[in-house]
């Protein structure tokens, strides 16, 4: 084996592999106990999703002077027709009962209620019940509201009942993640098989990179298990979802182009480690590049004010760093230990001309090469057009009511209470003053539209002062996940921040959706050039141009308002969805761009090598001929693990994962196969400007020059027993 391809002959080398084998599993012995026990690390409460710096999170880490962080689920009795006398005496019995509750948090001598809608004729009838929240969020409400549950029934004979209010909705959220680590690998895995089966035509090689893709997940996932126990590495149910798609996602990227080189060598070198050692040489960079490039751009998220967000970068940074170190000792290693035979039945041969010079992305490239201007001119105009669906997004935020695929018990309850009471009720405002202010902030907040004045008042059980300071609340006229309710929230900062040494916060769930919004307004705004910049940075460095890497972050944009405008116009006219979060524009950018980008580097590495030998027109098409099949196959299997987000009935969720699939399938047949081919092809030699491959012009009719094929002497003849 000759002794310049550094690093590979570490991983594929003849004894090499098997130490390679060796020590991934001792890591995984190691790593896959710690793996199963990242769920019991997630972080869900509150302050581990809200910007650190926000009025209400400062205001919910106040008021855990006075009190536990508490969360009222609110239950909801309502017959149109009136209560009856033996229906309210069943009300006064529950409540009886869920006074003597302090199982899972319920601090039932707390209990508020019943309160009626009305007093001689009452229609509905309000208990509303605190629950202490932990660490673990609302993770575990849920065991709360189905004690609640136990209690009062699910009515019936004309008698509603429902839980909801925070704590009924937040129970649901947790439902709604309940497994969603098993939900997510599953239909992750279940994607992968049948891609790979389609894309590999092989039973027995799909297992290669399946072995190497879980390996990484587990240990990924034991990673970060000890840095959220013993680093402050704060991991919820989102990052730990997202973990896992991108994990599957990128990782298996990575396998297609690794084994789409290999077995293009393996034509051309009769030792199996001398083929792989090549394609590690060749491949190597470009997947390296891409995954530094999906790291840095997720490590870009530390710089947001969501802590939700900023939490993800790091959980999606370590993911795909292991899963990039996995497809490049794991994955290899294993791939030459068992051989040729892991192709059956469509076997590489040694000598066996390839096929890529004749294949159908050569032919599409030759179509191609025959009037780029038109084609790139066309495909932007059609993806500019698609852009024109933005005018329908709606990332404004999705209000519970909105935030299910299904109708849950706490939604259909939200609607029936609001039809009684003020429907701002359950979810109060949550002011904080100084004591001696106190009197003044809480006229100002009773004076202010929006607020139902004779509402104000001391929570119970909670202190009436601590150091000076004083809390209270207040409810609304208006849902409290409104917009209604925010300008509210609005309103009622005005008018306790006017009023001189109060030093007074609002907070509360309304107030949290709001400073949500601000921070996410500013997240789009700083993170979006940030990631940008990186993925330029990479794009330059590795291709040592400028005009190349430009051009691609223009096709990059053109492509993302393409998937955002397409999207919109589903959700609004297909899907029926009232919004989008307003994160949604963020991580839809950040997933297309930084996952997005892989094709990009795939595609323009193997031009850039092509052209040093052929010319850039002649390896614009070699380049597309080669890996044309390889990008596709890879953006089919990265589509369908984002598309495994829909599993999950959450709206936001299946927003993301549609959005994602469906930019990456864009950019996969559209952006990459016919408009950067055709730009780099309208453009010719300049694309590489300053680099001197600029100023060489056609090498195409050189002596010497060469194309992919290169022959079988370059690699020595040493007998491999597995081939």
């Amino acid at each position: 084996m000759t002794g310049n391809r550094g690093i590979a002959h570490f991983v594929c080398g003849r004894r090499a592999k098997w130490v390679v084998l060796a020590l991934w599993l001792v890591v995984l012995f190691l790593t896959a106990p710690l793996a199963s026990k990242l769920t019991d690390a997630q972080d869900n409460d509150a302050a581990s999703w809200l910007p650190g710096s926000a009025e209400s999170t400062q205001v919910l880490q106040i008021s855990e002077d006075f009190r536990p962080e508490q969360i009222p689920a609110v239950v909801v009795y309502a017959r149109e027709s009136g209560l009856t006398a033996q229906e309210r005496a069943g009300i006064a019995k529950d409540v009886a009962e869920i006074k003597r509750l302090t199982a899972h948090g319920i601090r039932g001598p707390e209990t508020r209620g019943p309160v009626y809608d009305r007093p001689n004729d009452p229609r509905a009838a309000q208990i509303i019940v605190p629950i202490t929240m932990d660490e673990k969020g609302w993770e575990e409400i849920a065991p709360a509201v189905d004690s609640l549950r136990d209690v009062v029934g699910k009515g019936g004979d004309g008698l509603a009942v429902h839980i909801t209010g925070p704590g009924g909705t937040s129970a649901d959220f947790s439902k709604a993640f309940e497994g969603i680590d098993s939900t997510l690998l599953l239909s992750a895995m279940g994607v992968v098989i049948v891609m790979l089966l389609i894309t590999f035509r092989s039973p027995t090689l799909l297992l290669v990179p399946l072995l190497s893709v879980v390996s990484a997940l587990f240990t990924a996932q034991a990673f970060i298990y000890l840095l959220a126990q013993h680093a402050g590495l704060t991991v919820n149910g989102q990052s730990a979802g997202i973990l896992t798609v991108l994990v599957f996602g990128a990782g298996t990227d990575y396998a297609l182009l690794l084994v789409a080189r290999y077995r293009e060598e393996l034509h051309h070198h009769e030792d199996r480690h001398e083929a792989m050692a090549r394609a590690l040489h060749r491949a190597g960079p470009a997947v390296l590049a891409s995954g530094a490039t999906v790291v840095l751009s997720m490590l870009v998220l530390l710089a947001a004010e969501m802590n939700s967000t900023r939490g993800l970068g790091p959980v999606a940074a370590i993911g795909v760093m292991v899963a990039l170190v996995a497809m490049m000792t794991l994955f290899p290693a294993l791939l030459v230990i068992f051989g040729r035979w892991i192709f059956w039945p469509a076997t590489p041969r040694f000598g066996a001309p390839d096929r890529i010079e004749t294949g159908v992305w050569a032919r599409t490239g030759h179509r191609i090469a025959q009037r780029p201007r038109m084609v790139w001119i066309i495909t932007a105009l059609v993806l500019a057009v698609c852009s024109l669906g933005l005018i329908q997004l709606r990332a404004e935020g999705i209000s519970n009511a909105d935030a299910f695929t299904g109708k849950p018990d706490s939604i259909t309850g939200q609607e029936v209470s609001a039809k009684y009471f003020p429907a701002g009720s359950g979810d109060p405002l949550v002011i904080v003053s100084n004591q001696a202010q106190a009197r003044q902030v809480g006229e100002a907040v009773a004076g202010t539209r929006g607020v139902v004045p004779e509402s104000l008042g001391l929570p119970p059980g909670t202190k009436p002062a601590y150091e000076g300071k004083v809390l209270f609340e207040a409810t609304m006229t208006a849902p409290a996940d409104s917009e209604a309710a925010k300008q509210t929230v609005e309103r009622v900062r005005d008018a306790v921040h006017a009023i001189p040494d109060a030093d007074a916060q609002v907070g509360g769930g309304t107030a949290a959706l709001l400073d949500m919004d601000r921070a996410t307004t500013h997240d789009n705004l700083v993170i979006i050039p940030l990631v940008l910049a990186v993925v330029l940075l990479i794009l330059c460095g590795l291709l040592r141009a400028l005009i190349a890497p430009l051009l691609l972050i223009g096709t990059v944009i053109l492509s993302f308002a393409a998937a955002l405008g397409i999207s919109a116009l589903a959700f609004r006219h297909l899907f029926d969805y009232a919004g989008e979060s307003t994160d949604f524009p963020l991580f839809v950018f950040v997933f297309l761009v930084a996952l997005g980008i892989d094709y990009n580097i795939f595609l323009t590495t193997r031009i850039r090598e092509e052209a040093a030998h052929r010319g850039t027109r002649p390896g614009v098409v070699t380049g597309l001929a080669a890996t044309g099949a390889v990008i596709t196959s890879a953006g089919l299997v990265l589509a369908g693990t984002f598309a495994a987000l829909g599993t999950l009935p959450m709206v936001a969720f299946a927003e993301i994962g549609f959005a994602v699939a469906l930019g990456v399938l864009i950019d996969t047949f559209i952006v990459r196969s016919v408009l950067v081919t055709s730009l780099f092809l309208d453009v010719g030699e300049k694309i590489w400007w300053p680099h001197s491959l600029a100023r060489e012009g056609d090498r195409s009719t050189r002596p010497g020059a060469r194309g992919t094929a290169r022959p079988a002497t370059t690699a020595p003849q040493t007998k491999d027993p597995l081939s």
